[in-house]
Order: C-alpha cells, then sequence, then structure tokens
C-alpha cells in the first residue's frame, strides 16, 4: 500500500489577509507573493480554489482597483 501526502504549493505561513479585508467575514481575501507566482484565495474556504498569477498581473490588478496614486 502507497500512502502519498500532499504538500501545499504555497506554505500555510506565506498566505496572509488583504488590508482591504472588512474582518466582517464576507469578503476575506488572502495573498499569498512568492517569488515567481501570487496565490490569492478566499479566507472562508483554506481548501478550496486559487488563483495565480505573475507578479506583473497581480501589480497590475492592484494598480487598477486601487486607483492612481496621489
Amino acid at each position: 500500500m502507497t500512502i502519498r501526502h500532499t504538500v501545499p504549493a504555497v506554505p500555510e505561513s506565506a498566505w496572509f489577509k488583504s488590508s482591504y479585508s472588512s474582518g466582517g467575514g464576507g469578503e476575506c481575501v488572502e495573498v499569498a507573493a512568492m517569488t515567481d507566482t501570487v496565490h490569492v484565495r478566499d479566507s472562508k474556504n483554506l481548501t478550496g480554489p486559487e488563483l495565480t498569477v505573475s507578479p506583473d498581473a497581480w501589480s497590475s490588478f492592484v494598480g487598477l482597483v486601487t486607483g492612481p496614486s496621489a
């Protein structure tokens, strides 16, 4: 019998909650920035799907949703 253990691609310690999450439980997003990728997940579903994008794509997305700097 072979037992396989799946190792997560992103260590749990790498995840942090978005500063835009209110903490009210409805819109919490967690992000893990790795060397070559940025991972995004719903903090209410830690074993659910993750969105994985390049650091450049993440930076562009954040720039679009936060608007121009003052």
